[in-house]
């Protein structure tokens, strides 16, 4: 794939990882491992393959050990920069705000490191470079307290919360499709000019006001798998799954 801008990404690496006590009682979610081999490192070996140079981790819990994790390994061979939330998490559009002096200069890719799949990067790069969105979301069909809904174009309509009916729309859809966050996305540098004034937001709000008079496009990968490794169930159902991911 011939990109036109640099391949950076940024990885969410800062969570408190409550849901993975008592394995992140001592270390932070992105260093617990899973068939042996820490988080962090799975996305960042993942990263390289699909030739990644250049990456964004910010750091909360912990946040110490990720840094001495990255020296003991040599950064895994990347150009790698830290963004400091220890003194105040920032969640998902903060912590891209904060990140935003190394995101600039094109479009960017962003990972959860809780998330396990073999989702194609490159085709996830090259389908938001040829739809000139503002953002492009790997999504897909499961089931979920929380749905985005899109239309038949695959552009942003709204979002729900299946618990409790909560709808938000960002514009009018005759006919939408729910479809489930997969934590991986790829984002233009112009967002960044549409974030709030506040420090601590969620990128999700972000999307839904900026949908209003912006493509928030879905990108769906029905196929292959994805694990949100948030539990500790969920760990080690992923466990057998990463000898086919695609590493470095």
């Amino acid at each position: 794939m011939n990109t036109k801008y640099p391949k950076k990404a940024m990885l969410f690496a800062a969570g408190l990882g409550t849901r993975l006590r008592p394995l992140t009682n001592d270390r932070p979610k992105a260093l617990v491992p899973v068939a042996g081999i820490p988080l962090l490192e799975l996305t960042l070996r993942k990263l390289k393959h699909f030739g990644f140079s250049e990456v964004v981790i910010n750091l909360h819990h912990f946040g110490e050990k990720i840094i001495d994790f990255l020296d003991q390994h040599k950064n895994f061979g990347l150009d790698i920069h830290l963004s400091d939330e220890r003194d105040l998490l920032l969640n998902t559009g903060g912590g891209l705000k904060k990140a935003a002096q190394w995101l600039k200069d094109g479009p960017f890719l962003v990972h959860n490191t809780d998330v396990i799949t073999n989702l194609d990067l490159n085709a996830l790069l090259e389908y938001h470079q040829n739809s000139e969105a503002l953002a492009t979301l790997a999504v897909r069909t499961r089931n979920t307290s929380r749905h985005l809904l899109f239309d038949e174009e695959n552009t942003l309509c709204g979002w729900r919360n299946n618990n409790t009916g909560q709808v938000r729309n960002c514009r009018a859809c005759a006919k939408v499709q729910p479809l489930a966050f997969s934590g991986i996305h790829v984002l233009s540098p112009d967002i960044f000019d549409l974030m709030p004034e506040e420090k601590v937001f969620s990128i999700i709000d972000v999307y839904l006001n900026a949908g209003r008079q912006h493509d928030i496009k879905a990108f769906p990968h029905e196929k292959g798998f994805w694990f949100d490794v948030g539990k500790i169930p969920q760990l080690e159902r992923a466990a057998p799954y990463v000898k086919q991911l695609p590493l470095a």
